[in-house]
């Protein structure tokens, strides 16, 4: 258990908290009383996360702190807090003056959980067929994890200068698109493990 671990798994106890905070605000929001503490609570909790999350990995490459279980750890942590603000933000209204800004459609949760869920299945699939998996990070995947955070600040900041529909839908395209890079790279790498085979 590593320095660098021991954050991502504090990280990892923050999401049940954050969700807490946020899901109570929303109640306090639909009571017609809201508890602005809450949503501050919820906000520094989801930014402390967010800021470990390169502090970890900082600290894992400077003293050389790598290890199998971080490997395993750090994506959970990072899927789980970003899943978590979205789910929680589509459940739970956070604004008491326009709803539209208070959540997110429900098709957003929907498309992202549905996204990650083929990626994962798609992995194990592959590890079965092939007997090992190269999960490449592309360029759509990382601009889809900065719009979802960014249509996550919009709701808890309460941001109106664009509107939220526009960051969700920017933040969907992308999510979709990515998705469908993933799968297309997953048949490459089946593709050629069959014609290695064959040869």
């Amino acid at each position: 258990m590593t320095t660098a671990n021991k954050i991502t798994v504090v990280r990892i106890l923050m999401i049940p908290a954050f969700v807490m905070m946020a899901i109570y605000y929303g109640e306090s929001i639909k009571a017609g009383e809201p508890q602005e503490w809450l949503r501050f609570t919820a906000i520094a909790i989801f930014l402390v996360a967010a800021v470990s999350d390169g502090l970890d990995g900082y600290i894992a490459r400077r003293y050389n702190q790598k290890s199998a279980l971080g490997v395993i750890l750090d994506p959970i942590a990072d899927k789980g807090l970003l899943l978590s603000g979205i789910i929680t933000l589509s459940i739970s209204n956070w604004s008491d003056v326009d709803p539209q800004y208070g959540r997110f459609p429900v098709w957003f949760p929907v498309l992202v959980i549905s996204r990650d869920v083929v990626i994962v299945v798609g992995s194990v699939v592959l590890h079965l067929l092939v007997g090992k998996v190269r999960v490449q990070p592309n360029w759509t995947g990382k601009i889809a994890t900065f719009l979802q955070m960014a249509a996550i600040a919009w709701v808890m900041l309460q941001l109106m200068f664009i509107p939220l529909l526009y960051i969700v839908a920017a933040a969907g395209f992308f999510t979709f698109v990515s998705g469908i890079v993933y799968v297309m790279d997953g048949f490459r790498q089946l593709g050629a493990h069959g014609q290695s085979n064959a040869s």
